[in-house]
């Protein structure tokens, strides 16, 4: 599999002001320097505790945020990624570097290519109510994308909106319904027919069966498996439930206050995880099986507030491995046996 997004070295800040003229006086590091790769076709889970930067991440790599430094590379070859990277190393802020960005870099699109985009990638919310207009029928609202990005219209439109809400298990005697009047598990199949519309090549999914009863989230999850498998798509699929990302992902990321900690294959994560935070993570999940039980661990302290980070590794003042190097400076994700299982580590 080639891969299709690539971010690199992405932070995404945000202000916090203060005093009468609301100048700022530091910032939240929601994401602070990020580097992950999603491979064509890959079914990539990231976890973590609330806060941690796992929503502002999956935003920021659509473009509905701007990221404040970073790369995001979207089905950009490699030759141009190193060319854009030699440059840099070398101190060249010229027009070619400029050129090369403006064309290849998401974190700096805009106008059309922004646009474009938006064909390819698409986010489905969380809350799919909050995320639905109430104002509009069902039928708009999945048509809504095909009329923005000029793809089909008229009869050709309508019969697409047909489509596509029967092939994520609705109706067409729903079409003239309301957000207000569908369920929780329907409304958020209405979200991700809308994503659908354009025919994206990745979508990221903020937590899309959090709020629903687990028969729901079953039919949810086996009609994402399908759907991917259909059309080829390729997921960002955000989660706090890590029983659900070892079921339905093929490559799992660990994230903790803005950063990535561990990645790797779901047998990786959940039999041999290196990272503490990605042990205590693991060893916090209940599971059926006695034999996968590895101890209960108990982190002490709380996280860090992410506007003001500690020094060094953000986890240290809670690692009970944590040694003078980790108060020094951040590790970084190093591969672990094979180069499928990283990890983000100073060796013992």
């Amino acid at each position: 599999m080639n891969t299709l997004v690539d971010i690199r070295r992405l932070k995404k800040y945000f202000p916090i002001v203060g005093g009468v003229l609301r100048r700022p006086v530091g910032a939240v590091k929601a994401v602070d320097g990020v580097n992950l790769t999603i491979r064509r076709g890959q079914w990539l889970g990231l976890v973590g505790e609330s806060g941690c930067g796992k929503t502002t991440l999956a935003k920021t790599v659509v473009r509905l945020i701007r990221p404040t430094s970073g790369h995001v590379y979207f089905d950009t070859s490699d030759a141009v990624k190193a060319e854009i990277e030699a440059l840099e190393s070398a101190g060249k802020n010229n027009s070619k570097l400029t050129s090369l960005l403006k064309e290849n870099d998401v974190a700096t699109f805009s106008g059309k290519r922004l646009s474009s985009l938006r064909r390819h990638a698409q986010l489905v919310h969380q809350d799919p109510f909050t995320s639905l207009d109430p104002r509009m029928k069902i039928k708009n609202i999945v048509a809504e994308p095909l009329t923005i990005h000029k793809v089909l219209s008229g009869h050709a439109q309508e019969t697409a909106v047909e489509e596509l809400l029967a092939r994520v298990g609705l109706s067409t005697g729903q079409l003239e319904r309301y957000p207000h009047q569908f369920s929780g598990g329907q409304r958020q199949r209405i979200a991700i027919a809308r994503a659908l519309a354009t025919k994206p090549e990745f979508i990221a999914f903020d937590e899309p069966t959090s709020a629903l009863d687990v028969s729901v989230q079953a039919q949810i999850l086996n009609l994402l498996k399908d759907l991917k498998k259909e059309f080829g798509l390729t997921y960002l699929y955000i989660t706090h439930e890590l029983l659900i990302a070892e079921s339905v992902c093929d490559h799992i990321a660990v994230m903790y206050l803005g950063r990535v900690v561990e990645m790797g294959r779901p047998e990786d994560i959940f039999h041999s995880p290196r990272h503490p935070y990605a042990r205590s993570l693991v060893a916090a999940t209940p599971v059926p099986d006695p034999k996968r039980r590895i101890g209960h661990i108990v982190l002490p302290g709380e996280v860090p507030s992410p506007a003001n980070p500690p020094p060094g590794c953000a986890f240290h003042p809670r690692c009970s491995q944590a040694t003078d190097e980790c108060h020094e400076s951040a590790p970084v994700l190093e591969p672990v046996g094979d180069d499928h299982h990283v990890a983000c580590f100073h060796p013992l």
